[in-house]
C-alpha cells in the first residue's frame, strides 16, 4: 500500500489487520522497525526549532509562515517553505498525512483553502484548522505538517456515505498510526453545522470521532493523544464531561487551549491521533521524585512503540505568576521528569508545540527554552491562544522517538 491509496469503509479494517500481522511476523519493511531521530532541515540558527525532523517513519516539519502579500499569497509561499523541506528529508507535499493550520482571522479560511485545493486536488491530508495570534504580526498563516517519507504508507479514509464537500482527508493511515482530521459538529452527510452548546457539540464530535476510528479499523482505546481547541474557556467542564467517559482507561495526552474557530456556531474543534500497539501510561512523578498522581482526564503522557506521546503541560506556581521565563523553565522541569520516567530525554524530542497567551513575550520563552536542548533542536510551531488556567502563560505539548 504506498502514498496516495484510498479506502474506505470494511476494506479499510481488513487492510490494518493485515499491515499488523506482517508488522508481528517482521514482513512490513523498514517503516514498521525503529527508526533514529534525525534533523532532515536544522533551523536558521538563531530560533531554538529545527525544520525538519525524520523519526520512525515520520518527518515532521515546523511551523511555516510567510509575511508578504494576501492570505492566498502567504498561503503558497507557506506550502512552498514546507516543501522544500520536505524534499530535502525525502519526502514531498503529496505525502503530507497530518497538517494543522492557524489563522489570524477565520474569514480567511476560504482563501487559504482556494490554494490548498490546488496544492492537494484530491487525497489531501487531514487538516485542523483554528484562529490564533502568530509570532510575526504581519504574518496571516502559520502552517505545521507530518510527512511520511516518498514510498511510505499512506491509507486515505473517507468512511462511505460522508460528505466528500470538504478539502481534507478525514484520516490517513499510515503503518500502525491514524491521523484524524479536526473535528466539529457537523453532519457527516450534510456537512451541515450542528447547533448546540459545548456540551452537545462535544458529544457530536466525539460520535464522529468514534465512527471513523471505526472506518478506520480502530477504537478510542488506540486513541493517543486529542488537541482540543474551545472557543471559550469557561466551558472546559462541559466539554471534559462529555470527552472523558470515552477513555475509561489510560485516556490519551491532552492539550486544551482557547482558540477561534473558521465557523460562527463551531465551540469546540478536536484532534486525535490512534496508534495500535501496546500502550503504556505515565504519570509525571513529583519534584520530589515520589509518584504522581494518574489523572482521570487525561495521561501525562502515552508510551506506544517508539513513540511518546505528552500532554500539554504548564509551569505555573504562586512564586512565578506573570514570569514568562520562570513558567518556561518550570513546564520544562516538569517536561523533564515526564521524559525520564518514560525512559526518554531531550535528545529523543522530534517534535513540538508551544501555546503563549502573550506572543510579545516570544523572546523570553525562546531564551529558557534553548537551555534544555543540548543540540538538534526538535520541529515546532509556537502560536498565541488562551488557555483554560487563569495563572498559566504558556503551554508546551511533544512527541518524543527513541
Amino acid at each position: 500500500m504506498q502514498s496516495g491509496e484510498r479506502v474506505t469503509g470494511e476494506e479499510a479494517f481488513v487492510k490494518g489487520t493485515l499491515f499488523m500481522m506482517m508488522m508481528a511476523l517482521g514482513l512490513s519493511g523498514g517503516l514498521a522497525s525503529a527508526q533514529g531521530r534525525q534533523v532532515t532541515v536544522p533551523g536558521n540558527g538563531t530560533l531554538p526549532f529545527s525544520l525538519g525532523v525524520k523519526a520512525d517513519g515520520l518527518i515532521y516539519v515546523a511551523g511555516a509562515l510567510s509575511d508578504k502579500g494576501d492570505v492566498k499569497v502567504q498561503t503558497q509561499a507557506v506550502l512552498d517553505q514546507i516543501g522544500q523541506t520536505l524534499a530535502k528529508s525525502g519526502s514531498s507535499l503529496s505525502n503530507v498525512v497530518s497538517a494543522t493550520v492557524y489563522l489570524t482571522d477565520g474569514a480567511n479560511a476560504a482563501p487559504m483553502t482556494e490554494v490548498w485545493r490546488s496544492v492537494w486536488p484530491k487525497d489531501a491530508p487531514t487538516r485542523t484548522t483554528v484562529v490564533t495570534k502568530l509570532i510575526n504580526p504581519a504574518a496571516l498563516v502559520e502552517i505545521s505538517v507530518v510527512a511520511v517519507p516518498t514510498g511510505g504508507e499512506r491509507v486515505v479514509i473517507n468512511p462511505q456515505g460522508w460528505s466528500t464537500a470538504n478539502p481534507y482527508s478525514y484520516a490517513i493511515r499510515t503503518g500502525n498510526t491514524l491521523f484524524m482530521s479536526g473535528l466539529v459538529a457537523r453532519d457527516t452527510t450534510t456537512n451541515q453545522p450542528i447547533e448546540g452548546d459545548t456540551a452537545a457539540q462535544t458529544r457530536a464530535v466525539m460520535s464522529t470521532a468514534g465512527a471513523l476510528l471505526k472506518a478506520a479499523g480502530f477504537g478510542f482505546e488506540h486513541v493517543v493523544t486529542t488537541r482540543v481547541y474551545l472557543t471559550d474557556g469557561a466551558t472546559f467542564q462541559d466539554m471534559n464531561r462529555n470527552y472523558v467517559p470515552n477513555f475509561p482507561k489510560d485516556p490519551p495526552a491532552r492539550v486544551t487551549v482557547v482558540s477561534g474557530l473558521p465557523g460562527p456556531t463551531y465551540r469546540v474543534e478536536m484532534t486525535m491521533t490512534a496508534v495500535r500497539g501496546e500502550r503504556q501510561a505515565i504519570t509525571t512523578p513529583a519534584a520530589d521524585g515520589t509518584p504522581g498522581k494518574p489523572s482521570p482526564t487525561l495521561s501525562s503522557a502515552i508510551k506506544v512503540g517508539n513513540r511518546l506521546y505528552l500532554s500539554g503541560l504548564l509551569g505555573n506556581t504562586p512564586q512565578n505568576q506573570g514570569d514568562m521565563g520562570a513558567q518556561t523553565r518550570e513546564t520544562l522541569t516538569r517536561i523533564d521528569r515526564t521524559l525520564k520516567a518514560a525512559g526518554f530525554s531531550w535528545s529523543d524530542v522530534v517534535d513540538g508545540t508551544v501555546y503563549v497567551t502573550d506572543v510579545s513575550r516570544f523572546a523570553q520563552m525562546n531564551e529558557a527554552y534553548r537551555t534544555f536542548f543540548a543540540k538538534d533542536f526538535p520541529a515546532r510551531a509556537t502560536v498565541g491562544t488562551g488557555l483554560v488556567v487563569p495563572d498559566g502563560l504558556l503551554e508546551i505539548m511533544f512527541v518524543a522517538v527513541k
